[in-house]
């Protein structure tokens, strides 16, 4: 997959110059499917929450009020109770994956259990954007700091790229850079911290920082 991992979502300019980029033409010609499955793990998200991302209202909803040709919603625990055959197709007819934060194990899990994780080597043309946990699912480890689902066995994740990201610098009063440091000197792996004006491309095995804010690689 084309992957934009950011904190924040599609913040700034620079971050939806790249979204164009990946996707390869507009976003009004492009197909988006939204995922708000990692939400439900995390204590402070919920039915408001999630609403407010499907459907595009602030300020939550910046990536799906962006003007898709269409959006559709994909709920990671539905698929296990679903025809195989037909949430992929919706998947595979998707330009993009549009991946919201949460509790990033929750949403591993789920990516997991729904099939979504084997598929994902297929889409070699699908772009996927994360947000915060939507990012950080597809890193090796994401931290004890960021664990918020009780029956998280441990901070793993699924390892598709191979670094670690630590989101919402300076957003929230616990995500500073001296935070960042000691998170990153146990993570065991290449560490990124960014704000939410900060993307992290990965096209090809090949990683680039796209940003109009702040950020670090801290190991």
């Amino acid at each position: 997959m084309k992957l934009l991992l950011t904190s924040g979502g599609v913040t700034n300019d620079s971050i939806r110059a790249a979204l164009v980029g990946l996707l390869c033409k507009d976003i009004e010609d492009s197909s988006a499917l939204c995922i708000p499955t990692a939400q439900w793990g995390h204590p402070l998200c919920g039915p408001v929450s999630a609403r407010s991302f499907v459907s595009g209202m602030p300020p939550s909803g910046g990536m799906t009020s962006l003007p898709w040709r269409s959006v559709g919603l994909l709920e990671l625990t539905a698929p296990p109770t679903v025809q195989r055959e037909r949430w992929e197709e919706w998947v595979r007819g998707a330009d993009v994956l549009l991946v919201d934060g949460g509790d990033a194990t929750y949403l591993a899990h789920w990516m997991r259990e729904s099939g979504l994780t084997e598929l994902l080597p297929s889409l070699s043309e699908t772009v996927w954007v994360g947000v915060s946990a939507g990012s950080m699912v597809l890193t090796p480890r994401i931290g004890d700091f960021f664990v918020e689902w009780p029956s998280a066995p441990d901070d793993t994740a699924l390892g598709v790229v191979d670094f670690s990201i630590f989101p919402h610098l300076d957003v929230f009063p616990t995500n500073t850079m001296d935070a960042a440091e000691r998170w990153a000197a146990a993570i065991g792996v290449p560490a990124y911290v960014m704000d939410d004006e900060t993307a992290i491309r990965v096209v090809d095995g090949i990683t680039d920082v796209i940003s109009e804010g702040r950020w670090a690689r801290l190991a």
